[in-house]
């Protein structure tokens, strides 16, 4: 017999169950042969990761222990006797049984020494070596053992081993463990392995490595165990206000870049567009309730005096050097009443520093309204990252609206459309078609697209895409109705180029290609304000390219060719091979 694979044999036990399948065939006379299958399932738990320690005898620490006595003590008789051989004038070759046998031991040992400076690295080795198929066959007779589940990789260092145990005992909270080691990327790998342990479930596609946890502690994720990779695009240039912009998109969905980079050449092939800010203003509106309607009443009177905002304004701008109070709408609700502030941010998205602002005047109106009892600091007529009518109204952040004139030729060429199937689609689609849906800010064919894959790619709050993306998409014929006019009102794009995930390092390159990183200390506000015009901008180059696919029927056929996988092509390869070739099957 021909051994193949060899194992340790496992000991019998209760738990364990045998099942013997013994198969016997014959064909036409010939010789006779029969194999045996044992399969055994062990439903015991799964034996703990062999070590190299388990080959000795005796514990580690005690062989240890006997091979160094051993060492140094036949070390010191063979020292002792070759002094008495070269003091007697005697032959160091010439030796007895005794010396023989040390010289042997002083051999032994020395390799033993030798090897168990490689224990450690031989037992991490094989516990990272895991069998994947415990199979044994001795020619005809297999022998199949379960494989085991999955265990825990042991940490490098036995100081983590302990913490990852505490962790999963729930000793050390998971939340404290930057706080508690001082070291971010370590605490990242502890609670990973702990995440793993207490699951059941290894995180074998989600990166670890390569990524700045110091940078995200106390501002942009709590508990991190890993990171999350999305390829990012560049659509351009877009041609906007004069300048020229390369758009980062962060996004995993095809189509998608490659759509607003056509948008972005009919726009630049036609002369560019325009970008006008409307509003810069960051909302947040507190909820307060009194003991009477008519108490709300009087507070929301002496809001609405302009004397008392010029005070009121000296106390909300104290917050920041750049929150500057511009105003505050009131709507009451019985005895509870919803004020609604709006301030400048400088170039920050902002959310913090108008909430600074708004809490600095209500503790001041406490004095004149002691009675005002403050419910919460936001009472959702804000609104954030919820569709409201206020924001599509009133506005929220940078409102923008963009326009430009796209040539016949364009339109023919680049978009391969007409202009009167543009005009017609876009009002059946964006305008009438949304009015019957009851849309709300959604008069467009996919500006949360655009808006989504630049907000991810530049550090922006993928929440707050819910009111960025209202926008109303307009399309008519202009120059005797041979060219196109498009144009996209957006009011709420809350965007800021400072705070938040706009320091880490990837989404600060974004900005840095786009022109606007950081603080502008010339003009305060300036680079937020020019990214939500870029926003906007690459929101009217998707919309044309989309529209015009959709106008002309390329939708479905460039995501079939651009968004499938290799599996969806050889299943469409081998439909049309069927259809080819069907009169075949029929004969």
């Amino acid at each position: 017999m021909g051994l193949r694979r060899a194992l340790p044999p496992k000991p019998p036990s209760a738990s364990t169950t045998a099942v013997i399948r013994h198969r016997k065939s014959n064909s036409n006379n010939n010789n006779q042969s029969s194999s045996t299958s044992v399969t055994v399932a062990d439903h015991r738990s799964p034996s703990p990761i062999p070590k190299a320690s388990d080959a000795l005898p005796l514990p580690l620490y005690l062989t240890n222990g006997i091979f160094f006595t051993l060492f140094f003590s036949v070390a010191y008789f063979l020292l002792h006797r070759w002094r008495e051989k070269i003091r007697s004038s005697t032959p160091l070759h010439v030796v007895s049984v005794s010396e023989l046998a040390a010289i042997v031991s002083l051999i032994a040992s020395f390799i033993y020494l030798l090897g168990f400076f490689g224990i450690d690295f031989v037992q991490s080795f094989i516990a990272t070596s895991r069998v994947d198929d415990d199979t044994f066959t001795l020619e005809n007779d297999t022998v199949h053992h379960p494989k085991p589940k999955p265990t825990p990789r042991i940490m490098k260092s036995e100081d983590d081993e302990e913490i990852v145990k505490s962790v999963v005992s729930g000793l050390i909270p998971s939340y404290s463990l930057e706080s508690k080691l001082g070291d971010c990327r370590r605490a990242a790998s502890i609670r990973r392995e702990a995440l793993e342990r207490k699951t059941g479930r290894l995180l074998l596609g989600l990166p670890l490595e390569g990524f700045d946890y110091e940078s995200i502690l106390g501002q942009c994720c709590e508990m991190p165990i890993g990171y999350v990779q999305i390829p990012v695009g560049i659509a351009g240039p877009l041609l906007l206000n004069g300048g020229e912009y390369m758009v980062p998109m962060a996004t995993t969905e095809g189509c998608l870049v490659a759509s607003t980079n056509r948008g972005c050449k009919a726009v630049f092939s036609s002369g560019g567009a325009t970008a006008i800010l409307l509003k810069d203003g960051m909302t947040r509106a507190p909820v307060v309730r009194f003991g009477t309607a008519a108490r709300a009443a009087s507070l929301k009177f002496f809001l609405e005096d302009r004397i008392n905002f010029d005070t009121l304004s000296i106390v909300f701008n104290k917050s920041s050097r750049f929150a500057r109070l511009q105003s505050i709408q009131c709507s009451i609700a019985g005895k509870n009443m919803y004020i609604r502030f709006t301030c400048s941010t400088g170039d920050a998205m902002g959310m913090n520093m108008v909430s600074k602002g708004v809490q600095n005047v209500l503790d001041f109106l406490h004095i004149d309204f002691p009675d005002m009892d403050v419910i919460g600091i936001s009472g959702n007529f804000c609104s954030d990252k919820k569709p409201a009518a206020v924001n599509w109204i009133e506005g929220r952040g940078r409102s923008v609206v963009c326009e430009a004139v796209i040539t016949e030729e364009v339109v023919r060429k680049v978009l391969k459309t007409t202009v009167p199937a543009l005009v017609e689609l876009n009002m059946l689609k964006n305008l009438a078609g949304s009015a019957i849906a009851g849309s709300l800010g959604g008069f467009n064919a996919h500006a949360a697209n655009i808006v989504s894959a630049i907000f991810i790619a530049t550090g922006q709050d993928p929440a707050q895409n819910i009111e960025s993306s209202h926008c109303i998409t307009m399309m008519e014929a202009v120059n005797g109705g041979k060219d196109l006019h498009v144009s996209v009102t957006m009011p709420a794009i809350e965007v800021g180029t400072v705070g938040g995930g706009t320091q880490l390092a990837s989404q600060a390159a974004c900005l840095n290609l786009l022109g606007v990183k950081g603080s502008s200390k010339e003009s305060p506000g300036s680079n937020a304000r020019l990214l939500a015009t870029i926003v906007a901008g690459s929101v009217l180059a998707g919309e044309l390219s989309l529209m015009s696919a959709i106008s002309e029927g390329q939708l479905v056929k460039s995501h079939m060719k651009y968004n499938r996988s290799n599996q969806d092509d050889s299943n469409h390869v081998l439909v049309d091979y069927i259809k080819k070739n069907i009169f075949k099957l029929k004969v």
